[in-house]
């Protein structure tokens, strides 16, 4: 039952608005440097343009571990509510809650605070549209123009509320679990390391809910009480230097696998018992088969960085192969098109239809532990096969002052020998026996790389070698 808390204060009139730098905006969310362009005032206006621009009627607001997140959530909250949004406050949680929150409750909008592994100086926002869906282009476009303005049409609302829900936690963690078998997921020791972020009060949750279940797992739990001081550094477990905690906390505790989160756990990773960590596309193959267990020949929507292990296990498994453009708006309307039951990235995010197609970071762990109950295999057995078979470079960042300059280069000089070519993100370069993408990252001057092989670590070896003299000259330009 939700609780009335508060009514709005009264607001600065629309006129007294001067213009803002939104240089935070950037393709589908915001990230700055707090005190810099990110402020309590931009997190008013934006939320109040969102709500405006969508035409949302009710919203809620979550934020995470950050010492400045609360009061910047609080300045959503009054955003929405001067905008006549009834807006359910989440406190602290994940991104995941926020999903779950909008999309169950058919919510016209859904914010975030978070700058989920960005350094500490940092903090952003997550905007999410009705029912959990991506916000378009358009959409966003319109928010940032807005928030710069602050011309606001909607007049300051009377009646607007905040609220909360005591069960909001519970009946996430019921909904995850549902979408679960838990009389198949066995029993498992597992190290969850939180990383001091916002992942522990919502795993106590999900865990308390699957024993409800019946299912036993013996959870230790690293680093779960949350601390915005983060005193072994923001978690973010795609670093290397950020997985030997935890690679080392799997095996003191014995554990049959690690799970490990990011700071608001819209992403988790895999760790072996032997503490070693899970590449990224392993993950999404073994995720890509679970699924296709319960919805044979359908699609499994994945990013083009590393293909290979992904694309073979859903083509073994009787599946289809969907391309999407990294990032989470687009593998999000990609998983929507294609009509398939779960999309991954290898940086960690995993997408479900049944989750509103959102990613959760909470729902892979689960059912990874559900497979290999089912199949009898450590993980390290069930990834075996795929490390010999498909081996690949791992992530390689480059910085280039004109990367758009360095693309174009790259691809006059090893498009002439390879078997297929595609631009759906960057530039990917098959062949045949050995693959490579080539990417721009969003905000900085950065091109990420990744080769991969068919068996040959040692062809990996020579063509990463090739491709890094080739984007080094361009980097010392």
């Amino acid at each position: 039952m939700l609780v009335g808390m508060k009514s709005p204060g009264s607001a600065t009139p629309v006129s007294a608005f001067p213009a803002l730098d939104v240089s935070a905006f950037g393709a589908y969310d915001v990230r700055g440097a707090i005190g810099g362009n990110v402020t309590a005032g931009l997190y008013y206006r934006a939320a109040r343009a969102a709500a405006e621009v969508l035409g949302a009627q009710t919203a809620c607001v979550g934020f995470d571990a950050r010492a400045t997140s609360e009061n910047f959530a609080v300045a959503a909250l009054r955003g929405l509510i001067e905008a006549g949004c009834q807006s359910l406050a989440l406190g602290l949680c994940g991104t995941e809650e926020v999903y779950y929150a909008t999309g169950s409750r058919d919510l016209g909008l859904g914010l975030m605070v978070t700058a989920s592994h960005n350094p500490l100086d940092y903090n952003g926002l997550k905007l999410i549209g009705p029912r959990a869906r991506p916000l378009t282009g358009a959409e966003f476009k319109a928010i940032r123009k807005l928030t710069a303005s602050g011309e606001f049409a909607r007049p300051e609302a009377v009646g607007a509320r905040e609220f909360t829900d005591e069960a909001q936690r519970e009946a996430y963690a019921a909904y995850l679990a549902g979408l679960t078998m838990p009389t198949e997921m066995g029993t498992h020791r597992i190290l969850f390391d939180c990383g001091s972020g916002a992942a522990g009060p919502t795993l106590k949750a999900v865990l308390a809910e699957l024993n409800r279940r019946g299912v036993e797992i013996d959870a230790v739990i690293a680093r779960g009480a949350p601390d915005p001081s983060f005193p072994d550094g923001v978690p973010n477990p795609l670093l290397p230097e950020m997985r030997t905690a935890t690679a080392r906390a799997v095996v003191e505790a014995g554990a049959d696998f690690g799970v490990a989160f990011d700071g608001d756990f819209d992403r988790c990773f895999l760790f072996d018992a032997a503490g070693t960590f899970v590449e990224g596309e392993y993950v999404v193959a073994l995720l890509a088969r679970a699924s296709l267990v319960q919805n044979p020949g359908q699609s499994i929507v994945h990013d083009p960085r590393v293909t290979g292990a992904i694309r073979s296990a859903v083509r073994d498994a009787g599946g289809v192969p969907a391309l999407s453009q990294t990032g989470h708006a687009y593998v999000k309307d990609a998983l929507r098109a294609a009509s398939g039951p779960y999309g991954g990235e290898m940086s960690g995010h995993h997408y479900f239809r049944d989750f509103f197609h959102c990613d959760s970071g909470m729902l892979p762990w689960m059912l990874i532990a559900q497979q290999l109950h089912q199949s009898g295999q450590t993980l390290a057995e069930a990834v075996a096969k795929m490390r010999t078979e498909f081996p690949s470079s791992g992530e390689i960042n480059f910085w280039v002052a004109d990367k758009g300059a360095v693309i174009t280069a790259v691809r006059s000089h090893f498009e002439p020998d390879a078997v297929s070519v595609d631009r759906t993100d960057g530039l990917s370069c098959d062949f045949g026996d050995w693959r490579f993408n080539l990417r721009a990252a969003n905000t900085e001057n950065l091109l990420r790389l990744n080769v991969e092989a068919a068996g040959s670590r040692a062809l990996i070896k020579a063509r990463t070698a090739d491709l890094s003299t080739m984007l080094n000259k361009w980097a010392a330009q």
